[in-house]
């Protein structure tokens, strides 16, 4: 059965704390960025591991595998939106539907073995990008396709609360702090 999509517009955790997942944004510092991205990767190869990971918990929820495969191209999308603002003040971004590209993907068919390879070289070419933003660079702007506006510094926060929050999506220890 098809998953009801997620239309809510989660950029209000730029700014305020997320009561399902703990994430703060004001715990977010430049300097912290790249190892928090990399860290949030850490512990998907035994989640994907698991039994049942192939296995959605009711209709509704994703199974463990198919937040494998959303994370492993959060990483990979968001690397990619970096690097636009790193070259292009003020890019916009094309849109991309999570929900579409789980079903166009078949991500509840995926080897989960190879999915948490591909997350984790994912999450590593993620934090190097971080880790190569100089000072100026933070205040770099991109636009995503519902309007919603970004610097480099604010869709670090963003990108980390997504990263973050799907791990206790799946029952994962949180990474952050």
């Amino acid at each position: 059965m098809a998953i009801t999509p997620d239309v809510k517009d989660w950029t209000w955790v730029i700014e305020r704390p997320c009561a399902d997942c703990g994430f703060d944004p004001s715990t977010v510092r430049r300097e912290d960025v790249a190892d928090r991205i990399a860290r949030s990767a850490g512990g998907w190869d035994a989640a994907l591991a698991r039994p049942d990971a192939m296995r959605r918990p009711d209709e509704q929820t994703w199974s463990v595998l198919e937040y494998g495969c959303h994370v492993r191209d959060v990483h990979r999308i968001m690397r990619e939106r970096l690097a636009l603002m790193l070259t292009q003040d003020g890019a916009t971004f094309a849109n991309w539907d999570q929900d579409a590209t789980a079903v166009e993907d078949a991500y509840g068919e995926q080897d989960p073995s190879a999915v948490a390879a591909e997350l984790a070289r994912e999450a590593q070419a993620f934090a190097e990008s971080y880790r190569g933003v100089g000072g100026g660079d933070w205040a770099r702007t991109g636009l995503r396709s519902n309007g919603s506006a970004f610097t480099v510094d604010s869709f670090a926060v963003y990108a980390l609360h997504d990263l973050e929050h799907h791990r206790i999506d799946v029952g994962m220890e949180n990474t952050h702090g």
